[in-house]
């Protein structure tokens, strides 16, 4: 500990990201990255945007990528807000609208950087726990609250709720803000964003690392009325005016004009998983029902630690939470059919041991 951090420095337990493995013929199988390339249209965008012109600043306000979201989601001017990641998104957000006087809540297995915003920006928060099958239970949020926010699908489970039980929500909670974190929503089969025009309270953030294969290009978008969207840009020009720099804003806005390249590959994702998580059923695994790029499961007969290291000695990583309720589940991202096709065989030689 250094004598010149401020007290708040020592104080802090930082997020830690998926591991990044220097190991070459690697199946990388922990961070959910998408296991096919950008879409053409977006590198190509890339490249035309590395130019002279990157001498200059970049648009502050985004303004072709955000009229680019808005039509997208068919929503109005002034309900898009970008950033660099939706990681700084959600920073954005816990210090704009969720720092309140009554705490704010999210489930006790969530993504692992609520708390870590909680504790940046000295915000109350309670957990709520998963009902016994990890799913979430509208009815255990009936609290006074300053504010709800969940992922859906929720990480690490994949499991989604509904959207009907996500307007629940909103209009038990009408004075809250209840943010929903659809990082995996393309996996899904909906989205909260339908019901943006309705509620005032409702935000949905979103990232182009997953399902537009951009996790390099750190873009994140938040989505709702206006008077949250303000908030929020308050808060950004406050701390960074220049989130996004030239080469993200062309191929973001790229990205999401090729649909029918993320239709193609997001189906193709989709088709790899339920064929997965089919066959670790018929070797004996529990898998949660994920509506996200990766599944979650255990092995009754197992440890899922040992599992874990069995693979990476046979050069596959996935994810393991060496925590509370789901210490013997492996998150496994979903890569190409021969990459998994490779897991399940060597799971199958694992288990047989």
């Amino acid at each position: 500990m250094s004598r010149f951090w401020s007290d708040i420095v020592s104080q802090l337990t930082p997020y830690i990201p998926g591991e990044q493995p220097q190991i070459s013929k690697l199946i990388k199988l922990n961070t959910n990255e998408n296991p096919y390339g950008p879409s053409p249209k977006a590198t190509t965008a890339i490249a035309e945007a590395n130019n002279d012109g990157l001498r200059k600043y970049p648009d502050p306000n985004a303004t072709t990528l955000k009229a680019t979201i808005t039509k997208y989601f068919k929503l109005d001017d002034g309900m898009v807000f970008v950033g660099n990641s939706s990681d700084e998104v959600l920073a954005h957000i816990f210090k704009g609208l969720l720092k309140q006087a009554k705490p704010l809540l999210f489930p006790d297995i969530t993504y692992s950087f609520y708390p870590v915003y909680c504790k940046l920006f000295e915000i109350d928060y309670r957990l709520i726990a998963l009902d016994q099958d990890y799913a979430i239970d509208v009815d255990d949020y009936a609290l006074n609250n300053g504010g709800i926010i969940f992922a859906n699908p929720n990480a690490p489970t994949g499991i989604a709720l509904p959207i009907d039980k996500v307007e629940t929500l909103l209009q038990r909670h009408p004075d809250s803000v209840v943010v929903v974190d659809e990082a995996y929503a393309d996996f899904a089969n909906d989205s909260a964003v339908r019901l943006i025009r309705q509620y005032d309270n409702l935000l949905v953030t979103q990232t182009l690392s997953k399902s537009r294969s951009l996790a390099g290009l750190r873009v994140g978008i938040a989505l709702g009325h206006p008077d949250l969207i303000e908030g929020l840009e308050r808060i950004k020009n406050s701390f960074h005016p220049y989130t996004l720099d030239a080469l993200a804003l062309a191929g973001a806005s790229a990205a999401f004009d090729d649909h029918d390249y993320f239709e193609h590959t997001r189906n193709k994702i989709i088709a790899t998983r339920q064929r997965t998580a089919s066959e670790l059923v018929a070797m004996g695994f529990e898998v949660l029902p994920s509506s996200a790029n990766f599944v979650f499961t255990r092995h009754p007969k197992h440890d899922a630690e040992k599992i874990f290291q069995a693979l990476r000695e046979r050069g596959i990583v996935v994810r393991y939470f060496d925590k509370p309720r789901i210490n013997q589940f492996l998150r496994i991202s979903i890569g190409t059919d021969d990459e998994m096709n490779s897991l399940l065989s060597v799971l199958r030689a694992i288990i047989s041991n």
